[in-house]
């Protein structure tokens, strides 16, 4: 009894402080997403109000957007993640409800005398669950865990976000930049277009090489119209990924899209970096974890029942007054807690395989766009280096025999084209790169390199 009364009393102590905290989760998760993305949250502290949200976005859109700023819009305001951040309330709410004990019950009893003149018998009885006591701390651990595994799911789902706030935002930048480039290829067949016109009806040329000139132009007005209807998908679809609407959808980005940089950091040895810092994968282990600890608990009590403890005060009916300790036992005769432990069991297992699915994944993710990284990088050079120059010299070489008048204006014409056609391929893959080097990012939880900034 002296070895009991301390467990018991520090049990309900700890019971009595369980209490809801509004940062609890969102710091460590605050903590996690800026080490890996350089990029709070700005939801440290909890949900934030609404009001502060709006005028930290307004503030963010003020100069035009950039790509960082992107990041921290979506990472404070994407609808679909704040739904997530305040799970966390639910999360946490569950864990506090892990650490509370079972309430007491009071019973009463009042029972009638058959005979005149004799008083009321009245029974009250105050029973507590014993054995959810010693269950707390282990029920306690558990609920952490699962807390811990949430906490490290959501901040997961952040990365994600900022995942494809970059890629969204590099969409944009090369959209922009074909509408540019389409824009002047349409200034420019307008004004071949009308020279072509003119020197049809001097008699200079023929009819055929005129039409030929109206076409091209008509059909780079047609090219500017679906270029312009691109750009306003990629505005959107970036709008819909910041939580923007109303005024703050008229930002303007102010980031070109970059070109290639001068080397690329080691990429070999990934796949180990990645099975250290993935979050999903680290939520995935400590899954594993609390199950095994489930299991574990499950087998050392499935032999105890519940045990009630209490005191009780019966009044007779000659005011006679008894009062003392009772306890129920449950008798573990039939229900040992075998379907409990299965169920458990095959959790653990459910959770192991999900691991190992995961783990797999994430390495083939790796290697995956670590290739697309490299080749996206190669084509870039390829066509920074080879075929844009190439195609200039033979546009060049066109203009110069068609003013000399052996190239006719169709194959002036066709030349132009193929330089269009291969600097929108340029562009294309240049974008491709920066979201194969954005998905590497993200597929090994964060930057190319750990914090020794070596790939490893």
């Amino acid at each position: 009894m002296r070895r009991l009364l301390p467990t018991v009393a520090l049990s309900l102590f700890a019971a009595g402080c369980a209490t809801m905290s509004p940062e609890r989760g969102h710091a460590e998760l605050g903590a996690m997403v800026q080490e890996r993305v350089s990029v709070p949250t700005g939801w440290e502290k909890g949900s934030p109000p609404a009001e502060e949200v709006r005028a930290r976005v307004v503030e963010l859109l003020r100069d035009g957007l950039t790509r960082e700023e992107a990041v921290r819009i979506a990472l404070v305001n994407n609808p679909g993640l704040k739904a997530e951040y305040e799970a966390l309330g639910i999360a946490q709410a569950e864990l506090v409800q892990a650490g509370l004990l079972r309430n007491p019950t009071l019973g009463a009893q009042v029972r009638f005398p058959n005979e005149p003149g004799l008083g009321l018998n009245v029974e009250f009885s105050l029973v507590q669950e014993l054995l959810d006591v010693f269950m707390l701390p282990a029920r306690k651990s558990i609920a952490r865990r699962q807390f811990e595994a949430d906490v490290l799911r959501t901040a997961h789902e952040a990365l994600k976000v900022v995942a494809e706030a970059r890629e969204a935002y590099t969409s944009l930048q090369a959209a922009e930049l074909l509408l540019r480039n389409q824009a002047r290829i349409v200034a420019t067949t307008e004004a071949a277009a009308e020279l072509s016109r003119l020197q049809h009806e001097a008699g200079n040329i023929p009819g055929l090489d005129a039409a030929i000139s109206q076409s091209a132009w008509q059909e780079a007005r047609v090219v500017l119209a679906r270029e312009e209807l691109e750009l306003v998908g990629r505005r959107e679809a970036l709008n819909r990924l910041l939580g923007l609407w109303g005024e703050n959808t008229e930002w303007k980005a102010v980031e070109p899209l970059p070109e290639l940089p001068a080397e690329e950091p080691p990429l070999e040895h990934l796949e180990p970096l990645a099975l250290r810092r993935r979050l999903d994968v680290d939520a995935a282990r400590k899954e594993v974890a609390l199950m095994d600890q489930s299991v574990a608990l499950a087998r050392g009590s499935r032999f105890i029942g519940t045990v009630e403890v209490g005191v009780s005060t019966e009044r007779d009916t000659d005011g006679l007054r008894v009062t003392g300790p009772s306890l129920v036992l449950e008798l573990p005769l039939f229900d040992q807690r075998q379907a409990l432990i299965g169920r458990l069991e095959a959790r653990r297992r459910v959770a192991e395989r999900r691991l190992e699915k995961l783990s797999v994944d994430a390495r083939s993710e790796v290697r995956q766009t670590r290739a697309e990284l490299q080749t996206a990088r190669k084509l870039v050079e390829h066509y920074s280096k080879v075929l844009l120059p190439l195609r200039r010299r033979v546009v060049e070489q066109s203009q110069l025999q068609y003013n000399a008048m052996v190239l006719s204006p169709f194959q002036l014409l066709e030349a132009r084209r193929e330089e269009v056609r291969t600097y929108r391929e340029y562009v294309e893959t240049l974008r491709d790169y920066w979201n194969a080097r954005n998905a590497l990012e993200n597929a090994v939880g964060g930057r190319l390199t750990d914090e020794q900034g070596e790939a490893r």
